[in-house]
């Protein structure tokens, strides 16, 4: 079929066509006109994105339409509905129970009439975002008979939408607030068994926390290992004049004593004076003789100085030697002591890293027990009412213009295919194509002016004639 013969067909039964499509848009007309009017009341919602929650914090951009979704899919929800009825004590219309009765027969009691009414009410809610992506708008629209009572369901829906999206955020925190709440109480138990514990220590070693102690008898360790040092050193410098005894002249002690000095000095006086002599008078002079008295006496005298500073060093190295001894046995108990109060400061630090856990974790818990508390309390919600639903003044349904454009269409559609149809069943010759196609022949011409409304033949009589 061409597009030609297609026109053709619907010229020829263009009678058929108009009288569907009036039917048509008879019967849409006639039904709209006898359908109830119903009325759709709209009420906003403005989600605030940048407003902190105290739960969950700020809303990050990138979950604003995850977020936005949730929240409708809340409106829509069977909990937010059955607040609403509720709010609007719905429950308590007797013709809606008996209504129910009839339809549930009085299943469920009152929680089954509130769903039952909820699901109602459900039907004709529509709830949408805004058409903008970066908006934080959402639509409630209820439709109903009646202007105000649709308005009020609107309103109704997005008061409970607001309660129920706080309940949502308080009775997580109230859940927190209970369990911190014991566990403070364990926390603040194990806080003071630390504390109870290192007290009962500190008693029974007589050791504190906080006391200087340790510092004072690492400082007197300290003094007694430098005292024993140098006790070391100056046993050791008179053992070492000890083996220098034999050569007892040399020793810087010896040399170094002024008794010694002066009677070296008055023995080499005597010596020198004896030279002299000895040039004028022969040895066995009495004054030579007497000065080799006086030079045997001196050199006594010297010998016997030199002894006693030989035997103070002796004196000296066993004082030494018992100093040292004594400074040893200082130093090992002061070891001991030093070692036991570290020990007991050990253990002390123990306790106490115990009692900082402890406290830290009761500071946190606390910490966390007054947030859930202030969180619980709250009365702050993200949403609020951006334009509230009111009676609506004109009818939503049956949109007239809507449903005749439609109805138009249809009916155009219908007539096409009511006509379309009645060709098949009865296939006529529309054109010359036509002609030329059921008789297999060429054709010679065309009768100029004859009447086109009443050309048509039968396929299969003017093939036979």
């Amino acid at each position: 079929m061409t597009f030609q013969q297609f026109l053709l067909i619907l010229k020829a039964r263009r009678w058929v066509i108009a009288a569907i499509l009036a039917g048509v848009m008879l019967l849409t007309l006639a039904i709209s006109l006898l359908l109830p009017k119903q009325y759709t009341a709209t009420s906003t919602l403005v989600v605030d994105m940048k407003m902190t929650d105290p739960l969950l914090g700020a809303i990050q951009p990138q979950m604003l339409q995850g977020y936005l979704a949730t929240q409708i899919d809340i409106i829509a929800s069977e909990r937010v509905a059955q607040r609403v009825v509720t709010l609007t004590r719905m429950d308590q219309v007797p013709s809606l129970r008996e209504q129910w009765n009839d339809e549930a027969k009085g299943e469920g009691g009152d929680a089954g009439f509130r769903a039952w009414l909820g699901a109602l009410l459900q039907r004709q809610l529509d709830v949408r975002p805004s058409t903008t992506r970066e908006s934080n708008i959402i639509t409630i629209s209820y439709e109903a008979p009646d202007p105000a009572f649709s308005a009020a369901i609107a309103n109704a829906f997005s008061q409970a939408y607001i309660e129920t999206n706080l309940e949502l955020k308080v009775n997580p925190a109230r859940q927190y607030k209970d369990w911190f709440d014991k566990q403070t109480k364990d926390v603040r138990d194990e806080l003071e068994s630390a504390q109870r514990k290192l007290s009962a220590y500190e008693q029974e070693s007589g050791v504190l926390a906080e006391d200087g102690r340790l510092d004072v008898e690492n400082m007197r360790l300290s003094e007694l290992n430098s005292q024993l040092s140098a006790a070391l050193v100056q046993n050791a410098e008179s053992s070492s004049r000890q083996s220098q005894a034999a050569s007892a002249e040399s020793l810087p002690e010896v040399m170094a004593d002024s008794v010694v000095a002066s009677l070296k000095t008055g023995l080499a006086q005597l010596v020198a004076d004896r030279s002299q002599l000895l040039e004028r008078l022969g040895p066995n002079h009495p004054q030579i003789r007497e000065l080799n008295e006086k030079i045997t006496e001196q050199r006594n005298r010297l010998s016997a100085e030199i002894q006693r500073v030989v035997n103070s060093l002796g004196t000296t190295s066993r004082i030494s030697t018992a100093r040292i001894k004594e400074l040893s046995d200082a130093v090992e108990k002061q070891q001991a002591r030093v070692f036991e109060l570290k020990k007991h400061r050990d253990q002390i630090a123990v306790f106490q890293r115990d009692i900082e856990n402890a406290q830290r974790a009761y500071d946190l818990v606390t910490q966390r027990l007054a947030q859930t508390s202030l969180e619980s309390q709250t009365q702050q919600t993200n949403v609020s009412v951006l334009t509230p639903a009111m009676p609506p003044l004109q009818h939503s349904s049956p949109k007239l213009v809507l449903n005749m454009i439609i109805a138009t269409f249809l009916g155009v559609l219908l007539g096409i295919g009511v006509a379309l149809l009645l060709e098949l069943s009865d296939q006529r010759v529309r054109g010359r194509e036509d002609l030329a196609e059921y008789l297999e022949a060429p054709l010679l011409g065309v009768v100029p002016g004859l009447n086109k409304s009443r050309f048509g033949f039968r396929a299969r009589g003017s093939a036979a004639a």
